[in-house]
């Protein structure tokens, strides 16, 4: 499941990124063109690796910096109220009419494949387990870490949304592919480029974070280890093809592609939070002293079927854009029979790393049997 995630994701990125240099190029590349370079670039920038992490974690930065001021530089073209903005932040709401929008911003934030990606960033970390004082400090840090960046990807849709908001009103067929042809028309030709940069920077930033969350997914699913080009080879020709065809067949399905992506990103959902919220709740795994209270416990249960309901109303939503016959509403009934069956079984099911490592430990047990010495490869075998 979170592979599918990931896979949807890296269509959106390659499709974000062909746009964006079909537009700094003046319509000189196509869209087929662009997804084509897409496909290779960000090899080049996986090479920073072989010069250390930190030289990763600058490019980092620099692109997230890019992002920053070109989407702060539309803000301020765009000029919207300040004293509306300042009220939507403290008081959120939304219109009747605006709720399949707000539902599919929320769908396209938050990615299930970064709590994994998150999770094992902090575990690869070098701290000393046993020492519960250790601990303490670590997840302090931990906290401000997260809050910063949490606070910083909020500053940059706020910046987004503000410029769309205000820029948009009325208009229908807003994307990813016509918002530059509206910017250059309501706030000149610097507005479109400027869009494109930003553009471009935040599809080789996804790019980058979704190779390595794949990376931390098949090493903690699978325990298969890979380099991140190969893993990036992998996901780049699955997202490709179905990108590359609808480059070519039609432009203009460019956008809805993408609204269906956000649906695949709100399914898999579920089945990156539930385990979290699992694991992080058991004293076997986080300790006595640093699992989850039970009052946080019941809030953040709480929120995540919030989101989690929030997600299906936009699958509905979008489904029965699409029909409201008879066998549309069969299709939706069967698929959410199963689809809160795998849900319910993973909140209330017997932990299936008990069964697995039982297992494990009884083929270890009878096939190691008489052997003195013995390595991490024979007991994967």
């Amino acid at each position: 499941m979170t592979e599918l995630a990931i896979i949807g994701s890296d269509i959106q990125e390659v499709i974000g990124t062909a746009i964006a240099i079909n537009i700094l190029s003046n319509g000189v590349i196509p869209l087929w063109a662009g997804v084509l370079i897409t496909a290779v670039d960000t090899f080049t920038f996986l090479f920073l690796e072989n010069y250390g992490i930190r030289k990763l974690e600058a490019f980092f930065c620099s692109l997230i910096s890019i992002m920053a001021i070109t989407f702060l530089v539309e803000y301020i073209i765009s000029k919207p109220d300040q004293f509306q903005v300042f009220k939507g932040c403290v008081i959120p709401y939304v219109t009747r009419s605006n709720v399949s929008e707000a539902v599919g911003i929320l769908g396209a934030v938050i990615m299930p494949h970064n709590i994994y990606l998150h999770s094992a960033l902090v575990q690869s970390r070098d701290i000393q387990r046993k020492d519960k004082r250790q601990v303490r400090i670590a997840n302090k840090y931990f906290a401000i870490e997260s809050g910063i960046a949490l606070f910083i990807s909020f500053i940059i849709n706020l910046l987004v949304v503000s410029v769309f908001a205000v820029g948009f009103i009325g208009i229908a067929d807003i994307g990813l592919s016509t918002a530059a042809t509206y910017l250059q028309e309501k706030y000149g030709k610097i507005a479109k480029y400027v869009w494109a940069i930003g553009l471009l920077a935040a599809g080789q930033c996804s790019t980058m974070t979704g190779t390595y969350s794949g990376q931390f997914v098949m090493e903690g699913f699978l325990r298969l280890k890979i380099r991140p080009w190969k893993r990036l080879l992998l996901t780049r020709l699955t997202a490709i093809v179905p990108a590359i065809v609808v480059a070519i067949l039609s432009n203009t399905h460019l956008d809805a592609l993408d609204q269906w992506l956000n649906v695949l990103q709100s399914v898999q959902l579920p089945f990156a939070i539930l385990p979290v919220l699992y694991f992080t709740s058991r004293e076997e795994v986080m300790g006595k002293e640093f699992k989850n209270h039970w009052l946080n416990n019941i809030f953040v249960r709480f929120l995540s079927l919030v989101i989690i309901g929030i997600n299906i109303y936009l699958i509905i939503t979008f489904a029965t854009q699409i029909s409201t016959a008879w066998w549309m509403i069969f299709i939706l009934c069967f698929g959410f029979f199963f689809y809160f069956a795998f849900i319910i079984y993973l909140s209330l099911g017997k932990t299936q790393a008990q069964v697995v490592s039982s297992k494990i430990r009884s083929i270890f047990n009878r096939e190691t049997a008489g052997y003195q010495a013995f390595d991490s490869e024979t007991v994967i075998q």
